[in-house]
């Protein structure tokens, strides 16, 4: 699988602020170039909401972020990156001199991808020298969130190409699709138009207000679009009889007079007003960034939900999040074993993010407990207990926890867990855990753990195997040599 070591993002907007979140929260570096006056202003909001997001997203251990690097020149930005992505705004005569800029400076193998949400690829790549490298790489926003690529080749785009952007997508956990013909608008963004035509029609009309509108999409088909899209949703709908009866059925009714899809509103100054007046109402004073975290939290809770799906296999874009878990649980945060494990490991690295925190503005208890686990994992992952170990059928299960209270963790707040060894035998590791303020060392709660070696598939507790003996005795040994931490001893492993 083709992965990306470097990007480049030539557009800090919106949708190029996703794209520089979604590719430094994966671990890769980004070169940004926008002369935009305010665009690290800009990104940097876009990228406090994308680790907000992530925080709530998911509990695998994610690689060390990718180094952000503002550039003066565009040429400057596109050296020596793997993926381009291109992000200016929706002006032909702008696109093509950008990517034509890009194409000069870029290096020979590199990937251009346009962000463009209509404009034909052919026509993009008129004025390259190398126009088998690009292709539309269109993405939905918040582009951290939301998984899906459209993928549209041009006339001179090479099939190498498309199969690389295709490959690069899923170590970044996004989807990309192919589309086989290139058409204005492309896919999604063609289903998009009809529903907004018909949207406005029915505002200018006054059937209904623009709150109800989003209201009919929200309580109703909007939920079976975010998990079955619209093909499986009306197959359901034909009952037993399956998708020949539902088209049967309903098919006679797209001949009757119901909208106005052929026809186009006009965008007056009086229903411009209409629409703004409504949608201010809507938003209930809520400002922007408000309501992309309220909608980013909503995503979140739908593709948890989704990860579920499917008796625990994950479904539509829950699967693919799985999946992306599974390849960050594998390579596991980028951590190795540490030169000098005579001093408690520094294992976890985290903020307490809003969905972190109860009704007093503190970290709630059962997050303790799971920084805790995240801390058992990462010590697991240091002495050869990865996911391909777990897979294979042995792991170490936590059989006994005791936490203390000491402080409180509170919102926005940076803190870190280490582990100490406390002892170890062939079956298993007494572990004691000190959650720190990393501000100020102070510490916050501490966690005293058992772990037992099972094997899983027989469902009994047996012994590591010498490999792994062998690491979690050195860090035991070493640890033996520091001073017992306050508390530790008291409660797990007394009555073994």
């Amino acid at each position: 699988m083709t992965k990306i070591s470097k990007a480049a993002c030539i557009g800090g907007g919106v949708i190029g602020g996703g794209w520089i979140a979604r590719f430094l929260l994966a671990g890769i570096d980004v070169d940004v170039f926008d002369p935009h006056p305010e665009a690290g202003r800009i990104v940097g909001e876009v990228i406090a909401n994308a680790e907000r997001a992530y925080a709530m997203l998911t509990g695998a251990p994610l690689p060390p972020p990718g180094r952000l690097r503002f550039c003066p020149t565009l040429a400057e930005a596109v050296t020596d990156a793997d993926w381009i992505q291109e992000s200016v705004p929706e002006r032909l005569d702008l696109k093509r001199g950008v990517l034509t800029e890009i194409d000069a400076a870029a290096r020979p193998d590199a990937l251009i991808g346009s962000s463009t949400s209509g404009l034909l690829p052919t026509d993009l790549q008129r004025d390259m020298k190398h126009p088998e490298r690009l292709f539309v790489a269109h993405p939905y926003n918040p582009v951290y969130l939301l998984p899906l690529v459209e993928i549209v080749g041009g006339e001179k785009t090479s099939a190498a190409t498309i199969r690389a952007a295709m490959e690069s997508l899923a170590p970044i956990g996004m989807k990309g699709v192919h589309i086989a013909k290139e058409i204005e608008a492309f896919v999604g963004d063609r289903l998009l138009e009809a529903l907004w035509r018909e949207a406005l029609w029915l505002i200018h009309d006054d059937i209904c207000t623009v709150e109800t509108l989003d209201d009919v999409i929200r309580y109703s088909f909007g939920l079976r679009w975010a998990q079955m899209g619209l093909f499986q949703t009306y197959r359901i709908a034909g009952g037993e009889a399956g998708m020949r009866h539902f088209l049967a059925q309903f098919g006679p009714c797209l001949a009757w007079p119901w909208t106005k899809l052929t026809d186009v509103v006009d965008l007056d100054d009086a229903l411009i007003e209409k629409i703004g007046r409504q949608s201010d109402e809507q938003a209930s004073g809520l400002s922007i960034r408000q309501l992309e975290r309220i909608r980013d939290e909503n995503l979140v809770g739908i593709l948890q939900a989704l990860k579920g799906g499917d008796g625990g296999k994950g479904w539509g874009a829950g699967k693919l999040l799985k999946d992306f878990e599974q390849s960050l649980w594998a390579e596991g945060g980028g951590e190795t074993m540490p030169p000098d494990p005579s001093q408690p490991l520094r294992l976890v690295e985290t903020k307490v993010s809003p969905a972190w925190v109860d009704y007093n503005g503190h970290m709630t208890e059962h997050r303790y407990l799971q920084v805790f686990g995240d801390t058992s994992d990462a010590l697991l992952r240091l002495v050869g207990v990865d996911l391909a170990y777990v897979e294979a059928g042995h792991s170490y299960y936590t059989v006994e926890s005791h936490i203390r209270h000491l402080g409180e963790a509170k919102l926005g707040q940076a803190i870190h867990s280490a582990c100490q060894i406390l002892s170890a035998d062939e079956k298993r590791v007494h572990v004691f855990h000190t959650l720190h303020d990393t501000a100020t060392a102070e510490v916050i709660a501490t966690a005293e753990q058992m772990l037992l070696h099972v094997d899983s598939k027989a469902g009994k507790a047996v012994a590591a195997p010498a490999a792994v003996l062998g690491r979690v005795k050195a860090i035991a040994a070493a640890h033996a040599e520091l001073t017992l931490p306050e508390g530790a001893g008291r409660h797990v492993g007394q009555r073994r």
